[in-house]
């Protein structure tokens, strides 16, 4: 039950875990804060594991599943703290909003659900069946579900709760995001003699135009598997008086549920090899693109930038359960599903685990400048994060 005490220890909770700058990378701050509050609020355990992820644990005294709730504790970066009206890092409480960079996404969430494991596991003395864990993770900016991975393998949940921006409503599913890499190789030549080489952007010119006319596929929740060109280079770079003899460009492509590496990639190759058959001085390849970050505790988390769709039905007992636990406290969730990427790609796209979206805030607020939280929308994710428990962890 939320009371005005516990909804100023939420509040206060989301407060310092903002005035933490943990950008992707340097989240230690912001773990150290999550494992005080876990150690001094009920829960049983608090363990960092060797990427950096903080794992706190409230045990039931009866046996029963595993319920993880999952929160990113690293914020995109500040570029122009002189921009904010209110300090990116100050948590200034205004008309009822608490600013700072990652109040949205997603310091908040991260607050309401520890707040919410420890007001359930002392409302009910610890008599409930099961397992709890509150997570922060590191590095989701950069991967989504990556680092994921080893908390997973650590725990094998049986359900996992994304508390990713989602106005308190509940989201069964997501597309997933890869990062497509195509590339030309020229011949080099001194730009006043081109004939002698072959210039690798204008090659690329004739791809980009030819996947701009691939159909996109589409699902008939998720919607279309966008490909977006996001970035294009040549090299040398600067090109002076130099023909480029190489040309790199990226795609986003959002990703449906069913596809796989290998699918997405085998329509550009087929694409690419009659195009190379076409025309013997084209040389070209695709790839995805392959991500290499230092977390802070010194380990380094690399891979494939391919995190992978997933989608539940809405008539899953799991989903109604929740769904239902969530009127009964007084809620009104619509069920649908997130237009972005989330760790989510891990537990349910890679692993299949029974996942679901919920909570606080609007996603057009994150990694704005001035982003914000509403304090309704915070001790509302409080109350229903205790839903869930009750939902899932009945016994």
């Amino acid at each position: 039950m939320l009371n005005e005490q516990r909804a100023g220890e939420v509040i206060a909770l989301c407060q310092l875990l903002i005035r933490e700058q943990s950008f992707s990378g340097q989240e230690k701050g912001m773990a150290g804060r999550l494992r005080e509050y876990f150690l001094s609020s009920g829960f049983d355990s608090a363990e960092v594991d060797g990427y950096g992820n903080i794992i706190g644990c409230l045990k039931g005294l009866r046996p029963g599943k595993k319920l993880l709730f999952d929160g990113h504790m690293d914020t995109v970066a500040v570029t122009d703290e002189s921009a904010w009206t209110h300090p990116p890092f100050g948590a200034e409480i205004v008309d009822g909003k608490i600013y700072g960079r990652g109040a949205t996404d997603m310091k908040g969430a991260l607050a309401a659900c520890a707040c919410a494991a420890s007001a359930f596991g002392a409302d009910c003395k610890k008599d409930f069946a099961g397992e709890i864990y509150v997570v922060g993770s590191v590095h989701e900016e950069c991967f989504e579900g990556v680092a994921s991975r080893s908390i997973s393998s650590a725990i094998s949940p049986d359900y996992v709760v994304i508390a990713e921006a989602s106005q308190l409503n509940l989201k069964i599913g997501q597309r997933g995001r890869a990062e497509i890499v195509v590339e030309t190789f020229g011949k080099p030549a001194h730009s006043s003699n081109p004939e002698a080489g072959v210039n690798a952007v204008y090659q690329m010119t004739k791809i980009i135009d030819a996947i701009s006319k691939m159909e996109a596929n589409s699902h008939p929740i998720l919607g279309k598997g966008i490909m977006e060109l996001t970035d294009i280079i040549s090299s040398p770079y600067p090109g002076a008086s130099v023909v480029p003899a190489h040309c790199r460009v990226t795609y986003d492509r959002r990703l449906l549920v069913g596809e796989t590496k290998e699918s997405v990639l085998a329509p550009l190759q087929e694409l690419l090899n009659k195009m190379m058959v076409n025309d013997p001085s084209l040389k070209a390849a695709v790839s995805f693109a392959h991500g290499k970050e230092l977390c802070y505790t010194g380990a380094v988390i690399e891979d494939e930038r391919f995190f992978p769709a997933w989608l539940f039905d809405k008539n899953e007992h799991f989903v109604q359960a929740v769904h239902s636990e969530l009127i009964a406290a007084g809620q009104t969730p619509e069920i649908s599903h997130y237009s972005f990427c989330t760790n989510g790609s891990h537990y349910a796209g890679e692993k299949g685990i029974k996942t679901l979206g919920l909570g606080p805030s609007f996603e057009h607020v994150a990694h704005t400048i001035d982003e914000y939280i509403d304090i309704q929308q915070l001790t509302g994710a409080m109350e229903a994060y205790m839903a869930v428990m009750r939902a899932l962890l009945a016994g």
